[in-house]
């Protein structure tokens, strides 16, 4: 009997020696389907009218548009802290939106305009004026001509002195 006992002894003990070296799959609990994600709706484009108007800063009318064919022309301007441009006026309308610093606008008569970041600003035409930036950092504007072939943006005015 004692022969019988040990056997059995020795059959559980290898039983679960064996158990325990076998590689176990871990116990998980079943995992949920994650839910489909709603797709979000797809957003609107945002639009605001930065300016509307047939005058030009100063309040003088604009004047008729050329006969002909138009060029338009875009031009990133970026003015240096401190920096003045030259006396000049332009002989085609033009407006642009300034996107960094303040730049003042001051026309022959002394009539002045502050253009803040994130502003429009239409142009004066014909009349002489010069721009600014009186502010510590880089003035970046954006500015667009409705001009035609071969006609310059601005004509210079050295004449002028400060």
């Amino acid at each position: 009997m004692k022969k019988i006992v040990f056997l059995m002894v020795a059959v559980l003990a290898m039983f679960t020696a064996c158990k325990n070296s076998a590689p176990q799959e871990e116990a998980t609990a079943p995992q949920e389907e994650a839910a489909p994600q709603e797709e979000a709706a797809p957003q609107e484009v945002e639009k605001t009218e930065l300016i509307r108007t047939s005058q030009s800063w100063d309040g003088v009318e604009l004047p008729d548009y050329f006969q002909g064919r138009p060029e338009l022309v875009a031009v990133k301007y970026v003015f240096p802290a401190g920096q003045k441009l030259g006396w000049h006026h332009h002989p085609a309308m033009n407006y642009g939106v300034l996107v960094q610093g303040e730049l003042t606008i001051i026309g022959q008569d002394g009539k002045e305009k502050v253009v803040h970041e994130g502003e429009a600003v239409v142009e004066m035409v014909g009349t002489i004026h010069h721009g600014e930036n009186r502010g510590t950092k880089p003035v970046i504007l954006y500015m667009f001509y409705l001009s035609q072939k071969d006609l310059p943006l601005a004509v210079q005015h050295p004449e002028i002195t400060d």
